[in-house]
């Protein structure tokens, strides 16, 4: 996976999934499913590793612009307006790369089986803003990233809203750890088991 790669989809998730879907429905939220990830209104859009799906509909992502992509779908290309100052930074015109995308997309599906696993009051939101899947349960986030400038790979993290301290909190949010340190959606799980008890002492 590469940086490159990272960008397009997390592009792909804000110019032509959540931008649209806020534009038509009113909600920015964004689900993972077992091959990539969705809207969860209309209009009713799919991102794998390889294609956009739309209906029964596939079209190549490699090389293709945002933009062309949005046209394909048949929506207006653009992020959603005047919600949060952060995001992917992609523009339409911007072409998809998809070396690595399967990794990166097991990076979420990883996250949301664990997040699953945690609760069944919540059901995971991949947010386009930070290109992340999470929950917020008793005032702490529960998440994994796809990697940013604070962490360059896919990571979970545990964040309450008020600051803890301690060894285990070890970023500025909160504590993080590397996905690639916690191995398969049993170990993302234990992370968030452990955290959940920190945050409660």
């Amino acid at each position: 996976m590469t940086n490159e790669t990272r960008r397009s989809f997390h592009g792909l998730a804000e110019l032509v999934l959540a931008g649209p879907q806020h534009r038509r429905s009113g909600t920015i939220r964004l689900r993972v499913t077992p091959t990539g990830f969705a809207t969860v209104a209309d209009p009713v859009l799919a991102v794998e590793a390889d294609a956009l799906v739309v209906g029964d509909r596939r079209f190549p992502l490699a090389g293709q612009t945002l933009a062309d992509l949005a046209t394909e779908a048949d929506v207006e290309v653009g992020a959603p307006k005047d919600l949060y100052s952060d995001g992917s930074g992609a523009s339409p015109g911007d072409r998809v790369v998809t070396d690595g995308a399967a990794e990166l997309l097991a990076a979420l599906t990883t996250g949301d089986a664990a997040l699953r696993r945690l609760t069944t009051d919540a059901a995971p939101v991949l947010w386009p803003e930070h290109f992340d899947v999470g929950v917020s349960l008793d005032e702490v986030n529960y998440g994994v990233s796809t990697g940013d400038s604070a962490i360059d790979e896919p990571y979970a993290y545990v964040g309450p809203w008020k600051p803890r301290e301690g060894a285990f909190w070890n970023v500025s949010f909160g504590a993080a750890v590397p996905l690639r340190d916690l191995g398969d959606t049993a170990g993302v799980f234990a992370f968030f088991e452990e955290g959940r008890s920190r945050a409660a002492e």
